[in-house]
C-alpha cells in the first residue's frame, strides 16, 4: 500500500469514476490508475468499486468504509508537512480562503490589506465560489479557510465561527414609490419585480422563508450570485433589489436608494469554517483573528485541533 494508491482512491471518487479523468488530475495514465486500483484490491483481499464490465459505478461496503480512512490519512500526511513549514518556513508558504464573492468583495478587502502588510511572502489565494463549492473545498483539503453565510455550519466534519452579523436590505432607484411608505412593509415590496440572490448565496433562504412566513408570493424576475449584478439591474429599473446592506455604497451607488428594512428580514450570520483535524500555519490563525478579534488562536485551535498541542 502506498500514497498514490490512496490519491487514486479519493480521486475515483471526486472524479465520479471516470478512469481518464483522475488519470489527468493525478498526471499519470489510466492503465497505471486501473493497475494500482487491481494492486490495492489484491493486497487487502477485497473489491472496493463496484464494477460493469470494466467501467467503475461506484464503492463498495468496504471502500465506502476505507474511504473515510484514506481522506483522513492524506489530510494527515498533508498536516505533516504543514506542521514543518511552520518551522522551517514560519511567514512564508500559501493560504487559501474560499469564500463567495459578496463577501470577498465587500467584507474582505480590509482584512486581506492588513494579513499582506503582516505577511508579505505569504500567497495568500482567494477562491470565489458557491457554498457548496466553499464547503467540498474544505473537505477536500483544497482550502485552508472558508467564509460564507449558507452552507457551512451544517457541516459534521467542519467547525465554525462567528464573523459578523448583517440583514438584507432594499434597493429602490431614487424617486421610488416605496421611498414614501414608512415603515416598509413585505406587502408594499410584493407588489413589484424583484431581483435578488440565486438560491443558496448570501442569504437567500431566509428571504424566501420571510415572504412564505407573510403568506406572500413575491415576483423574483431575476436572481444573481453576487450584490453588483443586482444593484446593476436595479438601476435599470428592471426590478427592486434585495441584497445585503453591506453591499452599498452611499457614494458610488448615488443612483440608488438603500431603505431600510432590518425589521422585516431576520438577522444573517456569516460563518469563518475550518475543517476539523486541519492543521493550520500560524499566520492561517491570523487572518481569522483579523476577521474576528475575539477568534484567538487558542479559542480556534481548542475547536479545530482539540487533541493538538500548541506549537
Amino acid at each position: 500500500m502506498n500514497f498514490q494508491q490512496l490519491r487514486i482512491v479519493r480521486e475515483t471518487v471526486r472524479c465520479h469514476f471516470n478512469l481518464t479523468e483522475v488519470a489527468n488530475a493525478l498526471f499519470t495514465s489510466q492503465s497505471g490508475v486501473s493497475k494500482h486500483i487491481k494492486d490495492l484490491e489484491d493486497e487487502l483481499g477485497v473489491e472496493l468499486f463496484v464494477r460493469k464490465g470494466k467501467r467503475l459505478l461506484g464503492l463498495t461496503e468496504p471502500g465506502q468504509e476505507l474511504l473515510v480512512i484514506v481522506e483522513r490519512m492524506l489530510l494527515d500526511a498533508k498536516n505533516i508537512k504543514n506542521l514543518a513549514e511552520q518551522y522551517t518556513r514560519r511567514d512564508e508558504g500559501q493560504l487559501t480562503v474560499a469564500t463567495t464573492h459578496t463577501q470577498s468583495r465587500y467584507a474582505l478587502p480590509s482584512v486581506v490589506t492588513q494579513f499582506k502588510q503582516a505577511f508579505p511572502k505569504v500567497h495568500l489565494k482567494l477562491h470565489q465560489g458557491s457554498p457548496d463549492e466553499i464547503v467540498q473545498m474544505l473537505l477536500d483539503g483544497r482550502a485552508d479557510i472558508g467564509v460564507a453565510t449558507e452552507g457551512v455550519s451544517h457541516v459534521p466534519e467542519i467547525v465554525t465561527f462567528p464573523y459578523y452579523n448583517w440583514h438584507h436590505a432594499v434597493l429602490v432607484p431614487d424617486h421610488h414609490p416605496l421611498q414614501t411608505i414608512e415603515p416598509l412593509t413585505l406587502e408594499a415590496i410584493a407588489q413589484y419585480p424583484i431581483v435578488t440572490y440565486h438560491e443558496g448565496f448570501t442569504g437567500r433562504g431566509l428571504v424566501d422563508k420571510t415572504f412564505k412566513k407573510a403568506g406572500l408570493t413575491p415576483d423574483i424576475v431575476m436572481s444573481a450570485l453576487d450584490s453588483d449584478v443586482i444593484k446593476t439591474y436595479a438601476e435599470l429599473g428592471l426590478g427592486i433589489g434585495i441584497l445585503a446592506s453591506m453591499a452599498y455604497n452611499t457614494e458610488k451607488d448615488n443612483s440608488l436608494k438603500l431603505l431600510d428594512s432590518n425589521h422585516l428580514f431576520a438577522e444573517n450570520t456569516t460563518y469563518i469554517a475550518v475543517r476539523q483535524g486541519h492543521f493550520l500555519r500560524g499566520f492561517a490563525y491570523r487572518f481569522i483573528e483579523l476577521c474576528n478579534q475575539n477568534l484567538s488562536e487558542s479559542t480556534v485551535r481548542a475547536s479545530v485541533n482539540p487533541s493538538q498541542e500548541k506549537t
